[in-house]
């Protein structure tokens, strides 16, 4: 079994709950100072929104729409060393209204990479969280982009911040031909014009000629994510269609998990171990919808992995096959000197 080097990956990735106010609020005890925060609105119907320290705090983009990103004011307005600052706007802080922020620490706005064919304007990297954050500008023709991981990345996600165009995500399990959109319900589609059927390297990743991630003098922000052993994982699974699910084995204790079907329509799922704090998890957010928070019996999280409780098709059909992003609160055996420290059940 490996050990993982990654002893607390709340210093990585972390979920913050916090209630609105209606006035500028500080959010606090995130444990580190985020480089990527996903905020979604639990009590009502606003819009997903995803601000990071490349692009600057002020733009907003909306997972759940194909809408160029935005600098309306009153969102997210700056990132705190232990948290975010927010504004009025009722999106991310009506008062008494209850939210979610997923946080992820990359490297500040970091600087350009010339690995590829593109020069990114910026690219922030954490290597040893595996994560990247990168902002570059189109040329409608087939290219090269460094992601400054330094091994090749299992997903990436991208979306053009000048254009409304589709998110375009890549996913290991489904190859260099596919590609699935998250901020809709459709299932896997394949089109070389994506990542001109090439996969990523150590390097780069490639992009094809098709405006939703390389259009002429577009401009794009991608997220790239590798896998850490402990600590990350991007996989897939098959469906068995009853209520005592596929397990799906991680190598940790899930702290996050999302997934899709690709074999088909569905939803991508979001689960969070602090919305919910114990089994089954019931408490669940769609990525490319509005929606509030759904509460219908769905998953265990286990020391190792998670087991879907339900028969739903967008979670667990027969024979239906799926991908999961999954980001740990602790590692299974944990690196800690000269003896593993074994995840604990919940």
């Amino acid at each position: 079994m490996a050990y993982s080097t990654i002893v607390k990956p709340s210093v990585y990735f972390n979920t913050k709950l916090y209630t609105g106010t209606g006035n500028s609020l500080n959010v606090t005890s995130v444990g580190f100072q985020p480089d990527m925060v996903w905020i979604k609105d639990r009590t009502g119907t606003n819009n997903h929104e995803i601000a990071d320290a490349v692009r600057g705090a002020n733009y907003q983009i909306y997972p759940n729409l194909t809408n160029a990103q935005t600098n309306a004011g009153g969102h997210l307005t700056a990132f705190a060393s232990d948290g975010f600052t927010l504004g009025t706007d009722g999106a991310t802080n009506t008062n008494n209204s209850n939210y979610v922020a997923w946080n992820w620490k990359a490297n500040g706005q970091g600087s350009s990479n010339t690995d590829g064919s593109i020069n990114t304007t910026y690219t922030s990297v954490n290597t040893t969280a595996g994560f990247s954050i990168s902002t570059y500008t189109g040329t409608g023709s087939n290219a090269t982009i460094g992601h400054g991981l330094g091994v090749a990345p299992k997903m990436i996600i991208i979306k053009s911040r000048s254009h409304a165009k589709d998110w375009t995500v890549y996913h290991a399990s489904l190859g260099n031909t596919k590609w699935l959109e998250l901020s809709g319900s459709a299932g896997e589609q394949t089109n070389s014009n994506r990542w001109n059927n090439t996969s990523p390297t150590n390097q780069v990743f490639s992009v094809g000629v098709d405006s939703g991630i390389n259009g002429s003098g577009y401009t794009y922000v991608a997220y790239c994510f590798a896998e850490k052993t402990g600590y990350s994982k991007f996989g897939s699974y098959v469906g068995n269609g009853n209520a005592d699910g596929t397990f799906v084995y991680t190598g940790f204790k899930p702290a996050f998990v999302m997934t899709k079907k690709t074999s088909g329509t569905s939803s991508w799922d979001m689960h969070d171990t602090k919305r919910d704090t114990f089994n089954v998890a019931t408490k669940h957010l769609l990525a490319e919808d509005a929606g509030a928070e759904g509460s219908t019996v769905v998953l265990d999280i286990l020391s190792n992995g998670f087991k879907f409780r339900t028969s739903n098709g967008d979670r667990n059909a027969s024979g239906a096959t799926y991908i999961f992003m999954a980001f740990a609160e602790e590692p299974l055996v944990a690196n800690s000197g000269s003896n593993g420290v074994p995840a604990t059940a919940r």
